[in-house]
């Protein structure tokens, strides 16, 4: 389970560096399971704009009624760990990752909107925004497994879909052409990878397991496992069957 992994990796820190045990008894030790220490995670980061403990009630209440979030942020959080090489641990991408945080967040401001409480889920969005420099719509679906990699910049539209174990780096835009009405942003299928900076516009699919080349513009449908590039985006190849990690494949495109 990912909350005992969290706890033995919490207990280790403190021994390498003491000065950080009450700040890792505020974070873990304080709580006695994972979605409780993710909301309250989330609670301190935001509390510039709501009183803490409002935000923790209110974020409690959320995820009590979707379990759901939780179990996508344990996706999330292994997956990062995983594939990153830069993430040493499940405490790690918890604490430190920004786009873990924002994910989640957007998670509880996805539930918040489909209660039909629109407002506070788009005031949620704005101070996700804010905090975390990642803006995205809380009617937008997202999978779980997801890799959010640094995020800063990103932009996901309302109508915008990303499917299971998509990863996106940072800058990326989920957007629409301006041309459209109604359902106008990107579907991105499972597996995909979008690479740093590319715009996705309009309501078109990108396929399984396709990489976006890093600043790339693309207006029309990515195929099953193409990879393309250029702005406009053309087809260059296909997506390697496996690689490494994803930092790898992207430097590879």
């Amino acid at each position: 389970m990912i909350w005992s992994d969290i706890n033995t990796q919490a207990h280790g820190l403190v021994r390498k560096n003491p000065r950080l045990q009450d700040y890792i008894d505020s974070k873990i030790f304080a709580y006695e399971d994972f979605p409780s220490a993710l909301t309250g995670h989330l609670a301190d980061s935001l509390q510039e704009h709501l009183q803490r403990s409002l935000l923790k009630e209110w974020f409690d209440e959320i995820v009590n009624h979707h379990p759901e979030i939780a179990t996508a942020a344990e996706a999330d959080i292994n997956r990062v760990v995983t594939l990153n090489p830069a993430c040493p641990d499940h405490l790690t991408a918890l604490l430190s990752f920004r786009g873990i945080a924002a994910i989640q967040a957007y998670r509880i401001a996805h539930a918040i909107w489909n209660s039909g409480d629109i407002q506070s889920a788009v005031l949620l969005q704005n101070w996700i925004s804010l905090q975390w420099n990642i803006d995205i719509h809380p009617a937008a679906k997202l999978g779980q497994g997801l890799f959010i990699d640094h995020g800063i910049g990103l932009v996901i539209g309302e109508t915008a879909v990303v499917e299971d174990e998509v990863s996106i780096w940072h800058g990326v835009t989920l957007g629409s052409t301006l041309n459209e009405t109604g359902d106008r942003h990107p579907k991105i299928r499972r597996g995909a990878l979008i690479c740093a900076s590319a715009s996705v516009l309009g309501n078109i699919e990108v396929g399984e397991n396709a990489i976006v080349a890093a600043n790339s513009v693309v207006l029309k449908p990515v195929s099953n496992g193409v990879v393309v590039a250029g702005a406009p985006a053309k087809p260059v190849g296909q997506a390697p069957s496996s690689l490494a990690t994803l930092s790898t494949q992207s430097e590879q495109v």
